[in-house]
């Protein structure tokens, strides 16, 4: 019934547009919004490795999870993600915090913070990937980078789409979009999405209703406001995946589930708001911002294989799996505020691109962790023999974290033309931070209060109009939420970044490179010694080059290809006095592979009178580290191959096919253990009609 209400809301809006687009005309002006953090200085001469992926990459893959998309950016790796549960992802080598989600923008405004669930495409224009050096911007970032999710936005002239798809494993997905001139100064755009998915997973099932709608107010020829809603609900079953002995990834099959189905699926809730202006003032001087709110919960059980070696009797026998039984409560609101002035001025012989802001945020996090730890022999599961619904054990709440963390930050950053040739870029970034944590179960109160300055310097050549060549160094931190076993809050994450790289664009060939080299300090994960409970890892680096690029085979063919090698590893010994493991420095960091690999060749079959394109994608992950305390569990290598075939039947109607994992390879995603790996999806078929009006 509810999503029966749904679809019926969003097909009454979209009839409403429908409406009100025969009762009046309007001119057809397309809305260019500006982008925050970026000023007026075109991206081919931002010293800084930039990822575009566009809408018409999530049309052709027919893909549903933002994660996805990243995939076909170089240096980016899947993590651990929370019993599938978040999106999370690693940039150039650095895994970040395993307990939480991997943090993004959106529309420059941080909104990856809590636990939000997977974000869905329905509402991404394109997908900004910013690699590298660029704290002295952001403020609290990665040296890896950051990924900036640039929403659609409202257009006067008015069009929408309806779209159906259905798939393997009993996948169904409607989605729909529509934008639309109210009046000559009002603009409105809706879009969502209705999913409901088996998966190929035993028992795991999941489903996700999205809805996104925006309206834009043109207050005069200068200035204008845009409020965006976003609404997401969603239900799946938490799944650690399978378990691997002995190195052997097909211990068991990928699609045994070893949890409890009856511990009914984790249910996510997350609601966004925005509300941004933009106020041209003169000779191309803009100043823009705004406000941000979101609020999310995730609340849900698992059962999952317990890690302690001594407590684990699979490690006797090969095949009984002693498990936890968990519960998870976690709530989080997140307020942030944004000014800009951005633009350009002559001073001493030489055009400064100025870009100056200020931001803040205030981010309240929320987390209950309850767990039973039974002895061997109470909750255990045949890993060749499943028979689940056994008596779960009593819970006890282990620790519940009360986070405030509240930040102010100030930048200033001047891209300086000192000739036609040459641009020196400088920036400064000055943050000022609180966190405050109470662990209610054992009264521990912990804070940190620091002030942090980023820098940021490159140096940009400019041979040709078609060329930079650049370098780049930065500076800058990341605080950590949540506390360790003994109730105590973490120092930030602190990095230094350096970059070399080149842009070249000209007749349909373009090629981006680069050559990179970042230490990260406070690096946490999971301590498996107290299993629910974060630890610092230390500090690691990770060093090497990316290479990116697209061109046209002929008329009707074009190619993209992305390629990085990444040299990830510690730098100072660990030892888990619990495990008696000594993790020695230069040790790979988890789920980093060495060598990734991408392609995408799309043909058009219209020179043989075929109204239709056909392409396939290539993927190819070396191996990698599959936990951080068994230097000795790798996941092997695996190449992935997606076939896709799009039919255009009438002006406004089109047929699509998608083959993934084409050749049915059987491969591991990603993995914290060998007892908790997660297998990829075997071959999968769908098949999409779409409307357009």
């Amino acid at each position: 019934m509810k999503y029966q209400t749904v679809t019926l809301s969003l097909l009454s809006i979209i009839s409403m547009g429908s409406f009100a687009q025969e009762q009046e005309s309007f001119e057809h002006i397309e809305v260019n919004y500006r982008q925050a953090y970026r000023g007026d200085v075109p991206v081919s001469e931002i010293p800084q490795a930039i990822t575009t992926l566009d809408r018409s990459l999530v049309d052709d893959i027919n893909i549903s999870r933002f994660r996805d998309i990243l995939l076909f950016s170089p240096s980016i790796a899947l993590q651990n993600d929370g019993g599938n549960l978040w999106d999370s992802y690693s940039m150039r080598g650095f895994p970040g915090n395993e307990n939480v989600p991997t943090g993004y923008l959106v529309n420059g405004f941080s909104s990856g913070r809590g636990f939000g669930g997977h974000r869905d495409v329905s509402n991404i224009e394109y997908v900004e990937v910013l690699k590298g050096p660029g704290s002295a911007l952001y403020g609290r970032s990665d040296p890896g980078g950051v990924i900036n999710v640039v929403t659609r936005k409202p257009q006067y002239a008015p069009e929408g789409y309806l779209k159906t798809s259905l798939g393997s494993d009993d996948r169904y997905r409607l989605e729909g979009d529509y934008t639309s001139g109210l009046s000559d100064s009002l603009a409105m755009r809706i879009n969502g999405a209705i999913q409901d998915d088996d998966s190929f997973r035993d028992h795991v099932s999941s489903k996700k209703k999205v809805i996104n709608p925006s309206l834009r107010w043109q207050l005069d020829k200068d200035t204008s406001i845009l409020y965006s809603f976003e609404f997401m609900q969603q239900e799946q079953l938490f799944d650690r995946g399978i378990v691997v002995l002995d190195n052997n990834i097909k211990t068991v099959p990928r699609e045994r589930f070893l949890g409890e189905p009856s511990d009914d699926p984790t249910k996510i809730n997350s609601q966004g708001h925005q509300l941004t202006f933009e106020h041209y003032l003169q000779n191309d001087w803009f100043l823009t911002g705004g406000i941000n709110a979101r609020s999310t919960k995730l609340d849900g059980y698992s059962s999952d294989a317990e890690l302690s070696g001594s407590r684990q009797k699979l490690f006797e026998d090969g095949r009984t799996l002693t498990r936890q039984h968990r519960r998870r409560d976690y709530d989080s609101d997140d307020l942030s505020v944004r000014l800009e002035l951005s633009g350009n001025t002559e001073l001493f012989g030489m055009t400064h691109h100025l870009l100056m802001g200020a931001d803040a945020y205030r981010y309240d996090l929320y987390t209950l962790l309850a767990r039973a730890r039974p002895e061997p022999g109470t909750y255990e599961l045949d890993i060749f023999n499943p028979q689940y619904g056994a008596a779960k054990p009593e819970l006890q709440t282990q620790y519940i974290n009360d986070e405030n963390q509240k930040g102010f930050g100030l930048y200033v950053q001047d891209q300086l033309e000192l000739n036609d040739q040459w641009h020196l870029l400088l920036g400064l970034r000055l943050d000022q931070y609180t966190q405050e944590t109470l662990e209610l179960v054992s009264g521990t109160e912990s804070e940190q209060d620091d002030s942090r300055v980023s820098p940021r310097v490159a140096l940009s050549y400019l041979p040709t109009d078609n060329l930079t060549l650049y370098a780049s160094y930065s500076e800058g931190f990341v605080p950590i939420s949540g506390t360790d076993f003994e109730g105590q809050g973490f120092d930030p994450e602190e990095s230094d970044s350096v970059e070399l790289g080149m842009k070249y664009s000209a007749h349909g060939f373009r090629l981006n490179a680069a050559v990179f080299d970042a230490t990260k300090t406070n690096i946490l994960t999971d301590d498996p010694a107290h299993p629910g409970y974060p630890a610092t890892l230390g500090a690691a680096t990770s060093r090497g080059f990316e290479i990116e690029g697209g061109m046209s085979l002929g008329s009707y063919t074009d190619l993209q290809v992305a390629y990085s090698y990444i040299d990830s590893e510690t730098k100072n010994d660990i030892t888990v006095y619990d495990w008696g493991v000594n993790v020695p420095a230069g040790s790979d960091l988890v789920n980093i592979p060495q060598n990734t690999f991408n392609a995408m060749v799309k043909h058009d079959l219209r020179h043989w009178q075929i109204n239709a394109d056909i392409g396939l994608t290539a993927r190819y992950v070396d191996d990698r580290l599959g936990a951080t305390v068994d230097q000795s569990y790798r996941l092997p290598s695996y190449q992935v191959f997606d076939l896709f075939y799009t039919h255009r039947l009438t002006d406004n109607t089109e047929l699509q096919i998608n083959v993934d994992n084409l050749f049915d390879e059987y491969y591991m995603s990603n993995a914290y253990s060998a007892l908790w790996t997660t297998p990829g999806a075997p071959r999968q078929f769908s098949v999409s009609l779409t409307y357009e009006f």
